[in-house]
């Protein structure tokens, strides 16, 4: 017999809840995390929530489903406010502000040795070198780099790829390289070049001009035209670039950030300046907990979870005052080692760019809600086309992904009143089945994806798309049956005649009689859009997967060969056609590969393994 949770003693916990600063999470019956917050006195936080009248509905409906919380202490509330951050990242609360698209920002790495290598960069710093950053996006990174080669010329190459040139590659003859892989260029006369692009990432243009023009008087003083019509065309390229990205009286590294939050939407825009230089700019839409429209608190979430694992500029600019502006800019500078300034306001040219990140917040925001008002107009007419009576807020697409029964993928796709939802899609590698039989690969994914959603009170799509016909339909609703899932309209997408676009027909499971759209139904277009990205997503992995088999190198399926002993043998060899070539006593001299295991990887190669 279920045991009824008993509703949360907030009186008791009160008395024994310290008053020092520090972090609070509650939880719901399920242990699951439902808002985490701050406190510079912990018990008189925690009790505001449990007041007899709330007026906010929000807060109305946390406090009801709280059945827990926990508590860390911290020394200061700066530590708090970190803490916080790290917390609403890795748990996601319901209630929370989440910045939705927090992957690692990329960085220009500027590796080390005789002729060191520019490169996109994401992820944990461990590669020796230096970094410079972080950029708003990829395509930022790529177009400085694009830039850097073309004006100082500077090796893109893997190291790889280096190593293994006899004779210069395209990129020299198109005059974006010195081609020091073949040795014509040294290695001061590449540091020199190195240098110069340094200096212009540092931000010092002013200063790599006067050098650059110095050096032009020299060759020229020297009758070397040649050189100094090249300096010549590195001073013209750099002094268009300076007109295009430097900001009238900036030298410093600054961030001007503006939020716009209308209709349960928030949109926070980004533009990045490093040494005096517009690096680009980048919109966030983080996900709102029902009733919060308040831009000074959206921001205020925003700064903490954004600036928590990146580094943060001397100053940042703000269209309005965040709720802990002032505990923002300590935990930041303490941080950083330094002071950071949190500024609203501002005047001159300044305020001119924080007027355009506002205006291209509050277009992001028209954007953001007219994307949402369409996908709901769409439901609902998927709802009234399929005759159904309740409101869809979920859906769910399966699709399978081979070639020829080879590295079989199934992929699930989620869709709801916002739209496609990224962090819910799934890809299963299909394992034991008879090659390209369809019917059991989804039964597989099938199988997986809704018993661990039964296990994990997960929750069920309103309707689940299979793309395929009849057989596929009867295969879903088979499994539904035997995981006793209830409360899912199944449907089958059918391909028209010809596989032709608009001549799909739906199936509904359990019912004789097929669906057909009008080709210029909302309805027929959001089912081709989730089908189509089923679709995408499934061969996306199936591509992925295909690939990884094919690359595999032999010496993987050989016990005791690990990536960096692969990694010897490969460098010692040169590839694995002429490691295949090399006798027992050859493979022996290598690092770290004793007399057995070279005789292992010997008959590996030669049909013996």
């Amino acid at each position: 017999m279920a045991v009824t949770p008993q509703p949360f003693d907030s009186r008791s916990f009160l008395k024994t809840l310290t008053t020092l600063p520090g972090v609070y999470r509650m939880l719901d019956g399920q242990g699951r995390v439902l808002y985490v917050g701050k406190a510079r006195n912990l018990r008189q936080r925690v009790a505001s929530y449990f007041r007899e009248h709330h007026a906010s509905a929000k807060t109305r409906s946390l406090v009801a489903h709280i059945h827990a919380i926990e508590v860390t202490v911290t020394h200061t509330e700066a530590e708090a406010l970190i803490l916080e951050s790290t917390l609403i990242k890795e748990c996601k609360p319901r209630y929370n502000i989440l910045l939705r698209d927090d992957k690692g920002y990329p960085y220009i790495h500027v590796s080390e040795g005789d002729f060191p290598r520019l490169s996109l960069h994401r992820g944990a710093k461990r590669a020796p070198g230096r970094y410079f950053g972080p950029y708003p996006n990829a395509n930022a990174v790529r177009d400085t780099l694009n830039l850097l080669q073309k004006v100082f010329r500077l090796r893109p190459c893997e190291d790889s790829f280096f190593r293994g040139r006899s004779r210069p590659c395209l990129q020299y003859q198109i005059k974006r390289c010195t081609a020091p892989c073949v040795g014509l260029i040294d290695c001061d006369g590449y540091r020199l070049h190195l240098n110069d692009a340094i200096l212009f990432l540092e931000g010092r243009s002013g200063q790599l001009i006067a050098t650059l023009a110095r050096r032009m008087e020299a060759a020229a003083a020297a009758l070397n035209f040649e050189d100094a019509a090249s300096y010549r065309d590195q001073i013209v390229e750099l002094r268009q670039i300076q007109q295009r990205q430097h900001v009238e009286g900036e030298n410093g590294d600054l961030d001007v950030i503006a939020c716009a939050v209308r209709g349960g939407v928030a949109c926070v825009q980004v533009f990045v300046f490093r040494g005096g230089r517009l690096l680009g700019n980048k919109a966030f839409f983080p996900r709102l907990p029902e009733g919060e429209d308040a831009a000074a608190t959206v921001l205020n979430a925003f700064l903490a979870q954004y600036y928590l694992d990146k580094d943060v500029p001397a100053e940042i600019l703000l269209n309005r005052e965040p709720v802990d502006a002032a505990l923002l800019a300590r935990a930041f500078s303490e941080r950083a080692g330094r002071r950071v300034a949190i500024t609203t306001r501002v005047r001159g040219e300044r305020a001119r760019w924080l007027d355009m990140a506002t205006r291209n917040a509050e277009h992001g925001l028209v954007a953001q809600l007219s994307s949402q008002a369409g996908m709901r107009y769409r439901l609902e007419a998927l709802r009234q086309a399929l005759g159904l009576e309740f409101e869809l807020s979920r859906l769910e697409c399966f699709d399978i992904s081979h070639t020829l029964g080879e590295a079989t993928v199934a992929a699930c796709v989620v869709f709801g009143a916002e739209g496609p939802l990224k962090a819910d899609y799934r890809r299963y590698n299909i394992e034991g089945i008879t090659p390209g039989d369809d019917y059991a690969a989804l039964r597989q994914a099938l199988n997986r994806r809704y018993s661990r959603l039964r296990q994990e009170n997960g929750r069920l799509p309103d309707i689940l798309f299979i793309d395929g016909g009849k057989g596929q339909l009867a295969q879903a609703g088979e499994v539904l049956a035997e995981l006793r899932v209830a409360g899912v309209t199944v449907i089958g997408i059918a391909k028209g005649p010809e596989r032709r676009p608009g001549l799909e027909t739906l199936y509904l499971f359990e019912e004789n009689r097929p669906i057909i759209l009008s080709v210029d139904s909302s309805a027929l277009h959001l089912v081709q859009q989730i089908r189509d990205e089923a679709h995408r997503f499934a061969i996306t992995g199936h591509r992925r997967r295909r690939a990884k088999a094919r690359t595999t190198s032999a010496l993987d399926s050989i016990p005791g060969i690990g990536p960096k002993r692969r990694q010897a043998l490969l460098r010692q060899f040169g590839g694995l056609k002429q490691l295949a070539r090399v006798g027992v006593e050859d493979l022996s001299q290598v690092e770290g590969i004793n007399a057995e295991l070279a005789q292992r990887i010997y008959d590996v190669f030669h049909g013996e393994g």
